[in-house]
C-alpha cells in the first residue's frame, strides 16, 4: 500500500494508529520521527515537509490565510484548557486578569500558537482589555509571512521568560509552564470547569491536515484518514470508560464526562466543534491573528465537511 509521510505526537486518541492496529483504507502511515512536535510545524508550514501532519489550530489558520497548500479534516486531535495557563509571581500585586492592564506579559514561543490564543481569550473573558497589554514573544511565528499587531514585540535575546518574570521585567507569563515555587496562575483552577458548564466543550489544540496535492489527487483519502483517527480515538474512548486514569489528559477527559453527561471528550467533525472553532476565530480575529473568520466549509476539506466521529 502506499505511505503517507505522517507527523503526530503519540497519545490516547491515535495509539492505534502509531502502533498500526488501524490504517486507512488503501494506505499506511508511515510516522516521522521529530521528537519536538512543534518543529514538525514549522517544518509543515514552511516546507510541506510531510503528507499528514498534526498541526496547531491557529497555525494552521493563519498559515490557511496565507496561501497553505494543505487542508484540514475535522480530527481534534489535542484539546486542553488554558485557563490556568497565565502565571504570575506570588507576590504580585497582580491579583485579577484587569491588573495586566498596561503591563508585560511573556508569550512561549509565537503570538498565532493555539494554547496562547486561548489563554489571552480566558484574561479577556476574565475583564483584561488584550489591546492595553505589551505582548513578549519567546519565539517567532511557524508562518513567516504574518505580522503580529504593534503591540506585540521579542523578549531579549538569550533570556528565558521564567527568568524575566522572576527579575520583574514581566509581569506575567501565557503558556511558559514554570514549576517554581515563586510562581502561580493568574485565574483560579475552577475557572476551565465553569468554562465547561457554560460552553460544553474542551477548547481544541491541535487538528490534521493533508497536502492539497494528495487530496486532489485521490478522492477518498481524506474520508479514508479521517475514519482511521476516528476508529483509533474510539477506542481510547473505550478505555476511559474502563477507568484508564495514567494522564493528567485522561482525567480530564473523565471529568469532562462527569459533568457533561457526554460520553466522548474527543468529537470529531465539523457540527461538533463548531461552537469551538466559531469561539477560536472570533479570538483570533480579536487578537489580531486572522484579518476575519474563515468559513469553516473553507477550512475543511469538502468531502469531510458531513463526517461524524
Amino acid at each position: 500500500m502506499p505511505e503517507l509521510k505522517t507527523l503526530t505526537r503519540a497519545q490516547g486518541a491515535n495509539q492505534a494508529l502509531i502502533s498500526h492496529e488501524v490504517e486507512p483504507d488503501g494506505w499506511t502511515l508511515s510516522f516521522a520521527d521529530e521528537p519536538v512536535l512543534v518543529k514538525g510545524f514549522r517544518k509543515m508550514v514552511r516546507n510541506d515537509e510531510y503528507d499528514v501532519a498534526e498541526l496547531a489550530v491557529t497555525t494552521y489558520l493563519t498559515a490557511k490565510e496565507h496561501g497553505a497548500r494543505f487542508t484540514a479534516l475535522p480530527i481534534f486531535i489535542v484539546r486542553d484548557f488554558h485557563h490556568t495557563k497565565t502565571q504570575v509571581l506570588a507576590d504580585s500585586p497582580v491579583k485579577t486578569a484587569a491588573d495586566l492592564a498596561g503591563r508585560r506579559v511573556g508569550v512561549n514561543r509565537g503570538y498565532t500558537v493555539t494554547a496562547g490564543v486561548w489563554a489571552r481569550a480566558a484574561l479577556a473573558d476574565a475583564g483584561l482589555d488584550l489591546s492595553s497589554v505589551t505582548w513578549v514573544l519567546s519565539g517567532d511565528e511557524h508562518v513567516a509571512t504574518y505580522v503580529p499587531p504593534a503591540n506585540v514585540e521579542a523578549a531579549p535575546e538569550g533570556r528565558a521568560l521564567e527568568e524575566l518574570l522572576l527579575a520583574g521585567e514581566l509581569d506575567a507569563v501565557v503558556n511558559a509552564g514554570i514549576e517554581n515555587d515563586a510562581v502561580v496562575p493568574l485565574l483560579p483552577a475552577n475557572a476551565a470547569w465553569d468554562s465547561l458548564k457554560e460552553t460544553g466543550f474542551i477548547p481544541v489544540n491541535h487538528l490534521v491536515v493533508v497536502r492539497d496535492e494528495l487530496l486532489e489527487a485521490n478522492p477518498g483519502l481524506a474520508t479514508a484518514t479521517f475514519e482511521a483517527f476516528t476508529e483509533a480515538k474510539r477506542r481510547y474512548v473505550a478505555r476511559l470508560q474502563d477507568g484508564l486514569a495514567e494522564t493528567k489528559q485522561d482525567r480530564n477527559f473523565s471529568r469532562f464526562t462527569e459533568i457533561t453527561g457526554q460520553i466522548d471528550p474527543l468529537p470529531y467533525g465539523v457540527e461538533a466543534n463548531r461552537a469551538a472553532l466559531e469561539k477560536l476565530m472570533e479570538n483570533a480575529v480579536a487578537q489580531g491573528i486572522l484579518t476575519r473568520p474563515l468559513a469553516l466549509e473553507d477550512v475543511f476539506a469538502a468531502e469531510t465537511l458531513g463526517l461524524e466521529g
